[in-house]
Order: C-alpha cells, then structure tokens, then sequence
C-alpha cells in the first residue's frame, strides 16, 4: 500500500510562491513516475505536472508552464511542486499522485494523497 502526504499549502496573495512537497511510503519511491493534480471548487480534477522516475523527464499543463516546477528527491522519498508567480485561478485543492510505471508516457495514477489547500488572493 502506497502512502501520500502532502503539505505546504496555504494563502498567499497573487503573484507569490509557494512549495508543495509530497512524502511517499510503502514502496520503492524511485521506481515510479510521480505526479501533482488540483481541483477547484465545481471542477474536475485536472493534471498540473508529473516526473518520470530519474527526474529528467517533466510535463506540465499549458496552465502552468513557465511559473511552475516538479521536481523530486529520490533519497528522501519526496516530490516538490515549487508555485511561482501564483494566480487566483490557481485556487484549488493539491493532489500528489503516484504513477504504476517509471515513465510518464505510460503510467496510470493508482494512489493519491489526501491534497493540500491552495488558495490565491487577488
């Protein structure tokens, strides 16, 4: 069983950062892509940014491109979302999910977190 613990959401005034970070436990973190979703009040969740295993390879949503970056620490078991530059629209509820493969191309997202709130002030 895969466990996700988020943190480090918040309030913050647009224009602002902040740092999502993701803890996993219950397997071999490295082995598997990683991703962060978000979901706001009446929407569907969406995709905001995923990591393949090594870190090298990223994807964004075109939403996000350019302000936002995931990144991840294979040695202590954790994924980041750094929020730059934050917008109003970016208010939502932060998810940390887990890939079922190494890459992102191929993965599907079987274990979530609970989410973080993020909410941004005009």
């Amino acid at each position: 069983q895969v466990q996700l613990v988020e943190s480090g959401g918040g309030l913050v005034q647009a224009g602002g950062s902040l740092r999502l970070s993701c803890a996993a436990s219950g397997r071999t973190f490295s082995r598997y892509a990683m991703g962060w979703f978000r979901q706001a009040p009446g929407k569907e969740r969406e995709f905001v940014a995923a990591i393949s295993w090594s870190g090298v390879s990223t994807n964004y949503a075109d939403s996000v491109k350019g302000r936002f970056t995931i990144s991840r620490d294979n040695a202590k078991n954790t994924v980041y979302l750094q929020m730059n530059s934050l917008k109003p629209e970016d208010t939502a509820v932060y998810y940390c999910a887990a890939g079922s493969t190494s890459v992102v191309v191929t993965t599907t997202w079987g274990y979530w977190g609970q989410g973080t709130q993020v909410t941004v002030s005009s």
